[in-house]
């Protein structure tokens, strides 16, 4: 789907808060509610919009630690290990990559015991790993979700 200015600027105000009533963008893009409906759901059906979701603060919900995990996977047991890393409740986002690891992880826990049983109890020792690094995450200084619009 070909994207244009009125789009983009559509998406951009529902990537800050997607919760932003059609009339409320309507409003700010010089545009009618009825028109703005129909540029969401044309840009919801050719998968442009995949979904909304609610952005939940993991340290209000009793997760205080992040930490990113990089892991090396033995050739030949990518599905299989990526299957069971799906199971496991600390892990949050899973990303294939290329360089020294194969696999980054980021992952969140209670406390730094708990971070700690989750690695070694649950990803560190699991078959198909033949390598981790573990790096918690201190802050965050900048985080956008989706692409620049």
């Amino acid at each position: 789907m070909e994207l244009d200015d009125t789009d983009r600027a559509i998406l951009r105000i529902l990537q800050e808060d997607a919760r932003t009533p059609f009339s409320e963008i309507a409003r700010r893009i010089d545009m009618s509610s009825a028109t703005v409906h129909d540029r969401v759901g044309r840009m919801e059906d050719a998968g442009v919009i995949e979904g909304y979701h609610a952005s939940v603060n993991a340290k209000a919900v009793g997760y205080g630690v992040s930490a990113l995990v990089g892991l090396r996977v033995e050739q030949g047991r990518e599905e299989d290990a990526l299957e069971r890393l799906r199971e496991i409740e600390g892990v949050r986002e899973i990303h294939l990559t290329t360089g020294e690891w194969d696999v980054i992880l980021r992952v969140v826990a209670e406390d730094t015991d708990r971070l700690r049983d989750l690695m070694f109890d649950r990803i560190a020792n699991m078959d198909g790993f033949s390598r981790s690094q573990t790096m918690i995450i201190l802050g965050t200084d900048y985080e956008v979700e989706g692409p620049p619009i």
